[in-house]
């Protein structure tokens, strides 16, 4: 079993800001590994003309943006806390499962996501992930496509538990 330590400024801050005044929703048993975080420019890109097979990519930012891929730990029982990003966020889980819930969901049904399985979470969207088990570690890497700036605890926006979600 793996147990990762905060091991970047940016998830230290994030673990500090949690525990401040103010702070809506604070995580519990959550660890951020920062692996890399590029800076890509403005993006135009459409493969529409040389495809592969039926697939294609179009892809086109506003202003320069960055990317960013994080290795994310929640132990036993953890939780995130209800936040959101300025940007899509793209992961995969990669050891134990989480339940995801959508705070816009007026029964605030959780999905569950298991070793193996991928998600997008949304722009902007209200949401709080939960370790499915109380003793196994679970792990997810998270890779983000967002504006140049918002690196580490920037990238959290935290936000208020929604009403529909009491728990």
């Amino acid at each position: 079993m793996k147990y990762f330590r905060i091991l970047t400024a940016g998830a230290g801050m994030i673990a500090l800001l949690a525990s401040a005044p103010g702070f809506a929703t604070a995580p519990s048993g959550l660890g951020v590994n920062g692996i890399v975080n590029g800076h890509y420019g403005t993006l135009t890109m459409n493969t529409a003309g040389d495809k592969t097979g039926q697939w294609g990519l179009i892809l086109k930012t506003l202003a320069d943006t960055d990317m960013g891929v994080d290795e994310v730990s929640l132990t036993g029982g953890g939780y995130t806390g209800w936040h959101a990003h300025p940007g899509p966020v793209f992961v995969t889980v990669t050891q134990g499962s989480i339940k995801w819930y959508d705070g816009s969901n007026p029964l605030c049904t959780p999905h569950t996501y298991s070793e193996g399985q991928s998600f997008i979470e949304p722009a902007y969207k209200v949401h709080n992930a939960v370790n499915n088990s109380s003793s196994v570690t679970a792990i997810f890497v998270a890779m983000t496509i967002k504006p140049v700036g918002f690196v580490g605890p920037a990238f959290v926006l935290d936000r208020a538990e929604p009403n529909n979600c009491k728990f």
